[in-house]
């Protein structure tokens, strides 16, 4: 394309009755270059946070199988993408110059021509979201570790997951996904990520309590050295230091590394233990047996078993049953259906442990159950059940 002279913009401006004096006097003629093709850049819409860390010289990650939708990571944070689009076409025009900047260089040349090397109808669109992290558990749990002498785990074809292989297979940020191997109290085995098999969780803790009772140690002070000399020739030390790690909190005393023990934690396991072979249990005879279960000194509530058993307060006698959180999905609206399913109404206290981790940022159970769920009294309480038919 030829040049544009001053008087064919001057004369530009006189059709379209624009006044010059109301305008910077530098002008752009824009025109397209031989590589100008749509389709061959992507354009992103950063927040600042994710800018400065690209500017910092840190990479973010697209991550996603086949089948799933795309999401970004940063370190620490999981955006979903989504194409957005522009009905202004969007030009990338190399070296191009704002008003500001023409404004600051009043030497600027009366005419500039720039050749547009590049167009956009859309971008995309960032927005933080929950990691996915349920396919984490589901991953490891294909082969749960069932001890150095079993030989299923050495005739086992199904695959074992570095910290590499989690970082490609699961859509969550590398801090995302070492925090929930942390909460699942998942252990690294010959460089590979496991989770322990229930039933030899249970013969673990179990010889570690034992070694409480025997030794009349505090729960607050159990000692990792002595648990070690006394276990280790039943099972692996770092199987035992596992244990501990999982069901303690590990200090120093006195040069010494000791553990207090989480009641709690170690309550909701023992229930776990006593309610996965029943369908129903009777709730009195539950709580009977169940403190009779737990270590000496240790006191049962039903509040340490939220998100892992549910109480049917409906039925006569009162009946408790296994419904863990981890075995429901993940999608919100797939969620609330599961839950319908298995109970029509709902109170806010029963439901919140089984949607409290579907909550995003600064959003309350609340919000969530006025998003999913329509509320009516029952007998003078609230209750919550299903906006839509449950097939």
């Amino acid at each position: 394309a030829a040049m544009r002279s001053r008087a064919e913009v001057d004369a530009t401006l006189q059709t379209a009755k624009l006044n010059p004096a109301e305008l910077l006097p530098a002008v752009h003629c824009l025109s397209f270059g031989p590589q100008a093709g749509g389709g061959e850049c992507c354009l992103l819409q950063l927040e600042p946070g994710l800018c400065a860390e690209l500017e910092a010289g840190h990479s973010l990650v697209i991550r996603g199988e086949k089948d799933e939708h795309a999401v970004l990571c940063s370190k620490d944070k999981t955006y979903d993408m989504k194409i957005a689009d522009t009905s202004n076409m969007l030009l990338f025009v190399p070296g191009c110059k704002t008003p500001e900047q023409l404004n600051a260089d009043p030497a600027s040349c009366n005419i500039i021509h720039s050749q547009i090397a590049g167009f956009s109808n859309n971008y995309w669109e960032l927005r933080r979201c929950r990691p996915k992290l349920k396919k984490l558990r589901k991953l490891l749990m294909e082969d749960p570790y069932n001890g150095p002498d079993s030989q299923k785990d050495q005739t086992s074809t199904f695959s074992k997951y570095t910290t590499e292989d989690l970082l490609s297979l699961i859509q969550a940020s590398e801090e995302e996904i070492l925090h929930q191997l942390q909460v699942i109290d998942a252990c690294k085995i010959e460089g590979y990520w496991r989770i322990l098999d229930f039933d030899y969780e249970m013969k673990l803790l179990n010889h570690v309590t034992q070694l409480i009772d025997s030794e009349s140690w505090p729960l607050s002070k159990v000692p990792l050295c002595a648990c070690l000399e006394e276990l280790g020739s039943l099972e692996p030390r770092e199987m035992i230091e596992h244990i501990l790690v999982s069901y303690g909190r590990k200090y120093v005393d006195a040069g010494e590394v000791f553990f207090e023990m989480h009641e709690d934690k170690i309550c909701r396991a023992i229930a776990q233990m006593l309610l996965q072979n029943a369908v129903k249990f009777n709730l009195s005879e539950f709580e009977e047996v169940w403190q009779q279960s737990v270590p000496e000194g240790m006191t049962t509530r039903l509040d340490q078993l939220q998100g892992l058993a549910l109480v049917d307060k409906s039925s006569r006698p009162e009946t408790i049953f296994l419904l863990k959180v981890e075995d429901l999905p993940e999608d919100n609206q797939e969620r609330f259906n599961s839950l319908f399913g298995i109970r029509e109404k709902w109170t806010e206290v029963d439901i919140t442990p089984y949607i409290q981790d579907l909550c995003a940022e600064k959003q309350t159970v609340g919000a969530l159950l006025t998003k999913y769920a329509r509320s009516s009294m029952l007998n003078g309480v609230k209750v919550y059940n299903s906006r839509r038919p449950i097939s």
